[in-house]
């Protein structure tokens, strides 16, 4: 968003029609599960517009429908979706598109529920996939075959972030009529904006950077309206992944402050990024936005900010080491997730026990989330860490 006065009016005013409400300041949080209708002939005319009104909570409710406005208008997006995780939205926007007897090229090393579907649920159906390197755009076009009719991407992935050139395979995919989907997690819709860039379809894990605050856990999709209509007939209504008023309440408040955290969250990171890559017990700093990474320039170009997640390879002679240094911090707190308030360290040694990633990353490799906290108190925080390993 380049805007900042219509991004000021969308995180705090869009959708939110008070006078509807008593003029409450706060979002209503609209609990009923159903809704009736002054006479049957209502009823008929809102049950063919169940998805623009109040019939039933699992297509539409309105508390719900303020934060799909907002979602949509951060986005670029002519309409959203809202499901109950990530995995769901990411699941019912690939499904969309997808029948048996298709084929999807997907990046390498996508979300692990990405891989878990693709790989292996929808090819239990008939459908093909090839796996590609994500930082190279002709791997990409040379894996399409006559059948190909989606390509996923996830620019940057959430554990080393390998960057798409993004513009050129959606003018590659739009040439062949093959549809797009982005997991635009990692940046929120604050630092990238996809669907400028020509994408079809935008995924995320709202329970990240859209929440903030690591108590609801989400998902949503942003497309066209058309798009849209077709999802929520099939795959919407008919898997019922929604997410309840409550979290959609708690969602829309999160959003209030999207801007200020994710700023503050992106430059610590840059700050401490660059701290790392010149510390003595530093192997490697994984990072999209310094200028070590080979694909620097691409992720100027298409982002906005690094965002708040980095990669270290610590040079550390075994796991035990690797235990020592996560043990010993005190302002990190040993998690999986990120896009909240607190800083977060994820220790590659403590999954080794997952298939998909023990093939592909480093015992030596932690992820770190840069929270809110000060960075100075989270620079000193590792400094005393390294000093134990």
């Amino acid at each position: 968003m380049s805007n900042k006065h219509e991004l000021s009016y969308i995180l705090n005013h869009l959708g939110e029609d008070r006078e509807n409400y008593y003029n409450a300041v706060s979002a209503p949080i609209i609990l009923s599960s159903n809704f009736c209708f002054k006479s049957v002939s209502d009823m008929r005319t809102k049950l063919e517009k169940e998805l623009e009104t109040p019939f039933y909570t699992r297509g539409y409710n309105p508390t719900v429908a303020i934060l799909r406005k907002k979602i949509a208008a951060l986005e670029g997006a002519e309409d959203a979706l809202v499901f109950s995780s990530g995995s769901a939205a990411i699941a019912a926007a690939v499904m969309s598109v997808v029948k048996g007897g298709d084929h999807v090229v997907c990046v390498q090393k996508p979300y692990s529920w990405t891989n878990a579907l693709i790989s292996s649920y929808l090819a239990k159906y008939g459908v093909e996939h090839t796996f590609v390197s994500p930082t190279d755009e002709n791997e990409i076009f040379a894996a399409v075959k006559q059948n190909t009719k989606l390509v996923y991407l996830e620019s940057p992935n959430s554990l080393t972030f390998e960057i798409q050139n993004i513009s050129a395979v959606t003018k590659f995919c739009r040439d062949k009529k093959i549809t797009t989907i982005i997991d635009n997690s990692y940046c929120s819709p604050l630092n990238q904006s996809p669907l400028e860039m020509g994408v079809d379809i935008v995924v995320h894990s709202a329970t990240k950077y859209i929440n903030g605050h690591s108590d609801v856990v989400c998902g949503v999709v942003a497309t066209t309206k058309a798009r849209i209509d077709k999802m929520m007939a099939e795959e919407y209504m008919t898997i019922g992944s929604i997410i309840t008023a409550h979290d959609a309440w708690l969602m829309i408040r999160g959003l209030r402050t999207l801007e200020l955290r994710v700023n503050r969250s992106s430059s610590s990171a840059q700050q401490i990024a660059e701290w790392l890559e010149q510390h003595p017990k530093v192997e490697k700093v994984l990072y999209p936005t310094l200028k070590s990474n080979p694909q620097y320039e691409l992720a100027r170009k298409q982002m906005k900010q690094g965002g708040g997640l980095l990669s270290v390879w610590l040079k550390a002679k075994d796991v035990a080491e690797m235990e020592k240094f996560c043990d010993s911090l005190k302002a990190f707190l040993i998690a999986t997730s990120w896009g909240g308030h607190e800083s977060l360290v994820l220790p590659i040694c403590a999954l080794k026990t997952s298939v998909s990633l023990s093939s592909q990353l480093p015992w030596n490799m932690v992820r770190l989330y840069i929270g809110l906290e000060d960075p100075i108190i989270l620079q000193n925080d590792l400094e005393q860490a390294f000093s134990r390993v």
